[in-house]
């Protein structure tokens, strides 16, 4: 079997709605980019907050996608 390797990024998705659609954002954002998507992991989940209010949810992931070799 051929060794692997991988890269792992760390992003911030945010939602107005949930830290589970900040996470969810931030995963479909990258995949637009990015190919091969491994592994996200929620590593920090924190709120914007605004006269008194919830304003933003925001979630810190560690996204994992496969290095291809070089030709």
């Amino acid at each position: 079997m051929a060794e692997s390797v991988y890269k792992v990024i760390e992003l911030v998705g945010t939602s107005d709605e949930s830290w589970e659609k900040a996470a969810s954002a931030a995963v479909q954002q990258a995949s637009g980019t990015l190919r091969d998507l491994r592994i996200a992991e929620v590593v920090e989940l924190d709120l914007q907050i605004e006269d008194g209010e919830v304003k933003t949810y925001r979630a810190k992931v560690k996204v994992s996608f496969k290095l291809r070799p070089r030709p």
